[in-house]
């Protein structure tokens, strides 16, 4: 299956299954960590990590300490598409596959700035 990321004019594909997608909250500093699926229902959240707690970013009740990460799997069902936004105030979102972290400006090719990135599965691919 194809991951495909469309923003600021541009889309890019990547022919993956899994990923990580990877921030810093913008005011805390803290690192966050999604595990993703690419599935034929849709983007299907796996786990979910963060380094630290802060306002508004609280890991849930079922979370658990793991090697300084509080991690959970979150309950949702797959996603058809997920939107990610940039406010610019903490560097941008990272891909990370097999072994390799990349911005969303480095794998479109060109700076997305506060642009809105669509993460979605490609149809015609």
């Amino acid at each position: 299956m194809s991951l495909c990321f469309a923003t600021a004019g541009a889309t890019k594909a990547l022919v993956l299954s899994a990923f990580t997608l990877a921030w810093t909250h913008s005011i805390a500093k803290v690192e966050w960590q999604e595990d993703w699926r690419v599935t034929p229902a849709g983007l299907e959240l796996v786990q979910a990590r963060v380094k630290g707690t802060g306002p508004g970013m609280e890991p849930p009740p079922e979370a658990r300490l793991v090697d300084g990460w509080f991690q959970w799997r979150p309950q949702r069902a797959p996603m058809p598409e997920v939107v990610l936004g940039n406010s610019g105030a903490a560097g941008e979102w990272r891909l990370c596959h097999e072994g390799t972290c990349r911005t969303l400006s480095e794998i479109v090719g060109h700076p997305i700035g506060a642009n809105v990135t669509t993460m979605k599965i490609c149809k015609d691919l």
